[in-house]
C-alpha cells in the first residue's frame, strides 16, 4: 500500500519533450497499481526514462467500454489507478471519457494532474488573442467537414484543430472556403528537435508543396469585426456593374446604389470606385 488515496488520476505526460512533465505526475506514476495507456509501446518509452515500472493496461478506441467496468471495481478495491494518453492531457481528443463517466456513475474519486496541453502551447506562441474554441478533430468526409466550418465561421473567436499532417493542404482549402480574412497559426513537431511554426495570411497561403508527417496543432484567428460574408462575391462581376453605373452617376451616387442593390459595405464599394477612377 502506499499514501495516495485509491481512484482515477488523469495524468498529463509530454506532448514530446520527456522533460515537460511535472513532479507530481512522476509521483504519481510511481505509485500507481496500474497506468491505463492508448499504445503501450509509446507509453513504455516515457515510463523507461523515468524508471517507472508498473502494470500496463491498454485503454483505447475500441476496448474502452470493455475494460470500464472492471477498472472501476480495482479503484473500489483500493487501487491507484492512473489514466495517460500517447501525449498530452487524456480525454482531450483522446480515450477516457467512457472510463471517466463509469466513475463519476459509481462516485468513484477522479483525481486531475495537469500538465502539457497541445491547445494551451500552441495558443501561448500563435501571437493571437487568448480566446479561443478548441474543435479538436474534424470529420473526415467533405460534407460533414464543411457543415461543420459554417457553424464555426460564425464564431468570433479563435478556432484550434488538431489535423493528420498529411492532410493538412486538404482542410486548408476547406478553411479558406468558409473563414475569409483570417490568420493561420501551424505548430509541429511542438516541443521536439525539429519544432517549427508557420504563420500566413490563411486567404493567401498557398499549401505546403512537400508532404509533412504526424499530427498538427492548427489555430483560425478570431473573426475580424470588420468583416462580412456578404461581401464575398465575384469582385470581377462587381467591379464591372460598377464601371457602368460611373458613366453616369457620381462615386457617391454610385457607392449608395450598389451598396443597396447587393448588401455590401459601403467602403468596400468606395475602394473599388477609387481603383476604377484610376484606371
Amino acid at each position: 500500500m502506499n499514501n495516495f488515496l485509491s481512484g482515477l488520476y488523469i495524468v498529463s505526460t509530454p506532448i514530446g519533450n520527456l522533460e515537460d512533465i511535472t513532479l507530481r505526475a512522476l509521483n504519481v506514476l510511481k505509485n500507481s497499481d496500474k497506468i491505463l495507456c492508448e499504445d503501450t509501446r509509446r507509453s513504455i518509452k516515457l515510463l523507461n526514462h523515468y524508471k517507472i515500472n508498473k502494470q500496463l493496461v491498454s485503454n483505447y478506441k475500441f476496448n474502452e467500454k470493455k475494460i470500464a467496468s472492471r477498472i472501476v471495481e480495482d479503484i473500489k478495491g483500493g487501487q491507484v489507478v492512473s489514466m495517460i494518453s500517447d501525449a498530452g492531457t487524456p480525454t482531450i481528443s483522446d480515450p477516457g471519457l467512457v472510463l471517466i463517466t463509469e466513475c463519476v456513475k459509481n462516485k468513484v474519486k477522479i483525481f486531475p494532474v495537469p500538465g502539457v496541453s497541445a491547445i494551451a502551447t500552441a495558443m501561448s506562441v500563435s501571437g493571437f488573442q487568448d480566446q479561443y474554441i478548441f474543435y479538436g478533430f474534424l470529420s473526415k468526409k467533405q460534407t460533414a467537414i464543411e457543415k461543420e466550418l459554417k457553424k464555426l465561421k460564425e464564431y468570433k473567436f479563435n478556432l484550434v484543430f488538431f489535423i493528420p499532417a498529411i492532410k493538412i493542404n486538404y482542410y486548408i482549402k476547406l478553411f479558406k472556403k468558409y473563414l475569409h480574412e483570417r490568420k493561420v497559426f501551424i505548430g509541429r513537431e511542438m516541443t521536439k528537435i525539429h519544432e517549427t511554426f508557420y504563420r500566413y495570411d490563411l486567404d493567401k497561403f498557398p499549401g505546403f508543396k512537400g508532404k509533412l508527417k504526424g499530427e498538427l496543432t492548427v489555430v483560425i484567428s478570431g473573426k475580424s469585426e470588420n468583416y462580412d460574408d456578404k461581401s464575398v462575391i465575384n469582385t470581377k462581376q462587381l467591379s464591372s456593374e460598377i464601371k457602368q453605373y460611373l458613366k453616369k452617376y457620381s462615386v457617391k451616387d454610385v457607392v449608395n446604389l450598389i451598396s443597396q442593390k447587393n448588401n455590401l459595405s459601403k467602403k468596400k464599394i468606395y475602394d473599388i470606385c477609387l481603383k476604377l477612377k484610376k484606371t
